[in-house]
């Protein structure tokens, strides 16, 4: 196969077509994993050591750990209209927005690419960078993310408050953190794209990503998410600490990467990696998979 048959341009899609179908994987996502999210959110929170199920019960379900598992499993959807706002939005940004973000890099910058990396390489590194480049600019949804961590793991921090009212009292406060974020967007939705499009490209010899069956998109959507979740490990940590605070009483990304070090070790920063894996991880690649397949679906509707 010459060069020039891995260099082509995937087929482009239209922009509502990306829209919807990165928004119904949002909402799919957001019905099916919410109270996952919350597990992994609170397990990444938690400073002290789990050594039996009696902790851990503790540590998922805080105050009504003792109560019937009936009733436990209701407490895992607090911040469930935050959560659904951030993550229809973030999707509909991330999965909608970095295919054109792909495209100003293919039309401006993909003779470097190939030159330097070479055709087929090339391309998937595009989608990489791509990738990173809408992960950096993600931080701008911080707050709705922010506010969905605090209720997930530190519901004390509303006292009452509403959504406009936090709003007012905070204001550029909900962005405490955004460095970190964006340090940890950056490599990990690097990873996410760039692990989706070398599977795509060099696992199952796809020429035109866009034409990838549902089984394609599910099997490459795996090896981006486990990267992305392995990557962003550390900095995901420290992040989710950053925000779970309460809102008076903040402290810094490196203050908390220096009580890590100090109090808990090196293993620290990979803490909650193994239930992220099996729980963050079926989520993102649920969610990837599904948009990658639904925004053609949609643009062949809307084309007919």
């Amino acid at each position: 196969m010459s060069p020039a048959a891995h260099s082509t341009t995937d087929k482009k899609q239209s922009g509502l077509a990306r829209v919807l179908g990165s928004a119904s994987a949002g909402i799919c996502e957001i019905g099916v994993f919410h109270p996952v999210d919350t597990i992994s959110k609170r397990l990444m929170s938690n400073s002290t050591k789990v050594t039996n199920l009696s902790q851990l019960n503790s540590v998922i379900f805080r105050d009504h750990a003792a109560e019937a598992f009936g009733k436990r499993v209701f407490t895992l959807f607090p911040g469930l209209g935050y959560a659904a706002v951030y993550k229809i939005l973030q999707r509909v940004y991330k999965y909608g927005g970095q295919p054109f973000a792909n495209e100003f890099l293919n039309k401006n910058f993909k003779s470097s690419f190939e030159d330097n990396f070479g055709p087929k390489t090339g391309k998937a590194l595009m989608s990489a960078t791509a990738g990173s480049i809408i992960g950096i600019g993600e931080v701008v949804l911080l707050p709705l993310d922010v506010l969905k961590i605090k209720r997930q793991t530190n519901p004390e921090a509303f006292r009452g408050r509403g959504f406009i009212k936090i709003l007012s009292d905070e204001g550029l406060g909900l962005y405490r953190g955004w460095g970190w974020t964006a340090a940890r967007n950056a490599p990990g939705s690097f990873a996410l794209f760039g692990g989706n499009a070398f599977a795509k490209e060099y696992v199952l010899g796809l020429k035109d990503y866009s034409q990838a069956t549902w089984s394609q998109n599910f099997v490459s959507s795996i090896f981006g998410a486990s990267a992305s979740l392995i990557v962003s490990a550390p900095l995901d940590v420290i992040k989710t600490r950053i925000q779970n605070r309460n809102f008076e009483n903040p402290e810094s990304g490196f203050t908390i990467l220096k009580n890590m070090a100090k109090n808990e070790g090196i293993t620290a920063f990979f803490k909650g990696l193994t239930p992220k894996l099996l729980t963050t991880g079926p989520k993102l690649v649920f969610s990837f998979a599904l948009a990658q397949s639904l925004i053609p679906t949609f643009d062949k509707l809307f084309t007919k």
